[in-house]
């Protein structure tokens, strides 16, 4: 990613002296800068060589407004982890829900897609959010190891999550086994966390988008 859009996708430090802002706008100000800090300085230093000044310095904030909100480096880490992941699963619902792009849209009933499609459609847009915003990505798939047992826990929570999303893409049938099925849907997850892993350490982007492909195929030999 160039500077200027690192510097574009920043969030902008508070102007000094008066302003127009409320409290709440300024906390809320202060904790989007010290989340996407956290996520910019763990990249490139890793969690266990991040410290809090380290985060504080890069939002432009104190210690005292740090520990406001935050009890400690990991309970920061925590929420950033929540917080891309809930920004995430937005955009992916938002995705699920939305025709496909050469879908007319005039249509009095168009065409129900096929699991295979919303598959697609979704992967497309997990693949492209991770490219985007790859310093949070980095904390869900691989500083969250480091980051103590309760990131480790609510990676766990998320993933769980996604199994379900494709449980719902890719109905059982009445014939499936509910434990096998359940597995199938797991062994995808986990299967794909690792390969977008691999290419994102590497900062390997075109790498991270040629696994849409592969993966909607081994999606289908074990769901479809």
């Amino acid at each position: 990613m160039t500077e200027s859009r690192r510097n574009a996708a920043r969030p902008e430090r508070l102007p000094s002296g008066r302003h127009h802002l409320s409290r709440d706008e300024v906390v809320a100000s202060q904790r989007v800068r010290m989340l996407t800090a956290t996520a910019e300085v763990m990249k490139e230093k890793g969690y266990a060589g991040t410290s809090v000044a380290d985060i504080i310095r890069r939002a432009g904030v104190s210690r005292e407004t740090f520990y406001q909100q935050f009890r400690s480096k990991e309970d920061c880490f925590v929420q950033a982890l929540d917080a891309a992941t809930h920004q995430l699963m937005g955009l992916l619902e938002a995705a699920w829900q939305q025709p496909p792009a050469d879908s007319p849209r005039a249509m009095p009933s168009p065409p129900q897609p096929t699991p295979e499609e919303i598959f697609r459609r979704l992967l497309r847009r997990y693949l492209h959010a991770l490219a985007e915003r790859s310093a949070f990505a980095r904390l869900f798939l691989v500083e969250v190891y480091a980051a103590g047992p309760a990131a480790t826990a609510r990676r766990m929570e998320w993933q769980c999550r996604f199994a379900d999303a494709l449980a719902e893409i890719f109905p059982a049938g009445d014939e499936d086994d509910p434990d096998e099925r359940r597995f199938g849907c797991e062994a995808l997850v986990a299967a794909a966390a690792h390969m977008v892993t691999v290419r994102l350490v590497a900062d390997d982007v075109t790498g991270l988008h040629a696994l849409e492909e592969p993966l909607v195929r081994l999606a289908v030999r074990l769901l479809g």
